[in-house]
Parts: structure tokens; sequence; C-alpha cells
């Protein structure tokens, strides 16, 4: 894959990054490095390579899955800076 300088504007359009035209072609063969990189790390051959999350052991301390107390909801909403109708009350932040 090979990334020119309007595909680096329209990805920072849709990252809502304001980039030059400058930088964008400055971007444009460093993206492309990137990528090659990437291309190479699919020619490793790790058919005999366990999958891992980490790379030293661990195991997950899980805690028992009991019932605890509940029905709360005003206890909760104590710590509101604003409740409603049984709800924690937000400013709006999206239009």
């Amino acid at each position: 894959m090979s990334v020119d300088t309007a595909t680096v504007k329209k990805v920072a359009s849709l990252a809502r990054i304001a980039i030059s035209d400058a930088d964008a072609e400055r971007l444009a063969p460093e993206l492309n490095n990137i990528l090659g990189w990437i291309e190479q790390l699919g020619e490793v051959d790790t058919k005999d390579v366990s999958p891992m999350t980490a790379v030293i052991p661990n195991t997950l301390r899980l805690r028992a899955d009991v019932i605890t107390e509940g029905n709360q909801r005003e206890a909760v909403l104590a710590n509101a800076p604003q409740g409603e109708f049984g709800f924690f009350t937000v400013p709006k932040v999206v239009e």
C-alpha cells in the first residue's frame, strides 16, 4: 500500500488535525516507511510461535463471583453533583 499526500490530508481531516501541504508532503514518505516495516513483519514465519499477551507468564487474580448488596441507587446518587430521575445528570457535550 502506498500513501500519497491526498491520503495524508484525508486521514488528517478524519482525525481533525490541521496540516499544511508541506507537512502532508513530508509525512507521506514517513508513513510509507512505516507501512513498509509492517509488510516486512508479515514475511516472518510465526507458525511455531504460540500467541501470547505478555512477555512474562502471569495469571489473573479472580475474585469470587458473589452477590453483594444491591439496590443502593440513592446512596450512589448521593455522591453525584446532580441527579435526576434516578440517574446521573451531566452537561451535554455532543451536539
